[in-house]
């Protein structure tokens, strides 16, 4: 049985450096029980996961959770270790060697699909993909996105599916308000977009997003919602049985959209619902050339049921955003038909001293609050464990071995410093441009900076 001590602590990988990866690492050093060391990993050279990459850019607010992160991050028992791969750069069976526990925080990065006919036209994606472009996300910053378009269907009811279609219809100067990618800046400037469609198979009691995404439509400078009135009617004994308050003023502010008159902006947004979306159809060359949707009813138990009512919606692109799904990780169990670890309470089945926090751990639900009492559970889980001696003993528990082996590797480690002179630098750039921020999106720009910086340090 390992005895911890300042001279040999608890060492802990955490596995991500979102939310919930952050949240672990604060609930770690904020315990006074046993002294630890953390490092946090990422595959990316910059921290924070869904903040940057997910919320949209013109919540801001939002963002300022990052000043927690940071202070979690500036820890001096906290490393953050970014650009480095999990699976090839740091094998699990590595980690294992230089670790007591390993904690898996790496969010739901995929998404779920229609399974309808012409889900793979060009023009078709995910509504993951779209976020991941505009926020300037590395994996997705080069691609070409043609906005051509001038209709576009947005398949959820979700706040995703709220915040594609609010930053598709808002002007360039609220745009510039935002920290979104320059690049997509300049291709939404360009946009064609007139109508964006907003699509829920159920009824607006059951739609997911909540009040405060949705009345920002009822604000925007250049687009009109539209809502029909039919299809915001509810049932009599459905809305009196709803003791949902966030449910109770989505109808309230769809309603009162759906007698607001038109004041002829430039975009339409179409908040649409009891319509499943049944086939994506092709120009003739292979692109979306429109949607096909089906009117639904609702069963005596909320159920959709299609009424064999079709229309088809004069759409050239389809966002689909009906839910994350998790993705495995090399060397780890994963439950494919969840899209999680599989876990109890945050302990890996079958993996001693292996756990795991967030979406990865539960599927994708909360905000990102919720991902702080999942961590501190589950953190609670590894540091009983830890007490009780049932850890597995690592080969070699020190900081110095990891960096001997990542360096082995040549892996360019992309430290919390390096992220802190991006981000003076992003923010720098941002206020030259007018705007609040000014990313930098590219994996090879990023590690450029740093070593742009390192040279004028050296003199």
């Amino acid at each position: 049985m390992t005895t911890f001590t300042p001279e040999r602590p608890l060492r802990v990988a955490v596995i991500g450096s979102g939310p919930s990866g952050i949240y672990a690492a604060e609930a770690l050093t904020k315990q006074n029980d046993l002294p630890v060391e953390v490092d946090v990993f990422d595959r990316l050279p910059t921290p924070y996961g869904l903040v940057r990459y997910g919320v949209a850019p013109d919540h801001l607010t939002i963002k300022s959770v990052t000043k927690g992160f940071e202070k979690t991050l500036s820890d001096p028992r906290v490393r953050f270790l970014g650009n480095v791969e999990f699976g090839s750069d740091l094998t699990h069976e590595e980690a294992r060697e230089h670790y007591d526990a390993i904690v898996y925080t790496v969010g739901a990065s995929s998404d779920r699909r229609l399974g309808i006919p012409g889900e793979d036209l060009k023009g078709s994606m995910s509504a993951t993909e779209f976020v991941a472009w505009y926020n300037g996300h590395p994996d997705a910053a080069a691609r070409e996105m043609l906005l051509n378009a001038t209709g576009v269907a947005v398949v959820g009811v979700g706040n995703v599916a709220l915040d594609v279609s609010r930053i598709l219809v808002k002007t360039v100067a609220e745009l510039r308000e935002s920290d979104i990618a320059g690049h997509a800046l300049e291709a939404l400037e360009r946009s064609q977009v007139k109508d964006v469609w907003v699509l829920g198979r159920r009824g607006p009691l059951q739609a997911a997003f909540t009040t405060k995404e949705l009345r920002e439509f009822g604000e925007l400078e250049g687009a009109d919602p539209i809502v029909k009135p039919a299809e915001v009617q509810v049932d009599e004994a459905a809305e009196a049985a709803n003791t949902d308050n966030t449910k109770k003023k989505n109808l309230e502010v769809l309603r009162d959209f759906a007698v607001r008159t038109p004041e002829g902006k430039d975009r339409r947004i179409h908040l649409r619902f009891l319509a499943s979306p049944v086939e994506i159809l092709d120009d003739g060359e292979g692109n979306v050339g429109g949607l096909k949707i089906e009117r639904n009813r609702l069963d005596e138990n909320g159920n959709a049921v299609g009424t064999g009512e079709y229309e088809t919606l004069p759409v050239q692109m389809v966002l689909r955003s009906i839910g994350y799904k998790g993705v495995a990780l090399p060397g780890v169990p994963f439950d494919a038909k969840r899209g999680v670890i599989p876990n109890n309470e945050g302990r890996v089945e079958g993996r001693p001293g292996e756990y795991t926090a967030g979406w990865i751990k539960r599927g994708p639900s909360g905000v990102i609050g919720t991902n702080k009492k999942d961590a501190v559970d589950t953190v609670a889980h590894l540091l009983s464990d830890a007490k009780a001696g049932v850890l597995p003993k690592p080969a070699q528990p020190t900081r110095e071995a990891v960096d001997a082996l990542l360096s082995r590797k040549n892996v360019d480690v992309y430290t919390f410093e390096d992220w802190q002179a991006l981000d003076a630098h992003e923010l720098a750039r941002g206020k030259a441009q007018g705007r609040p921020r000014g990313k930098v999106v590219l994996k090879h720009e990023m590690l450029q900076h740093r070593r742009k910086a390192l040279q004028e340090a050296e003199g």
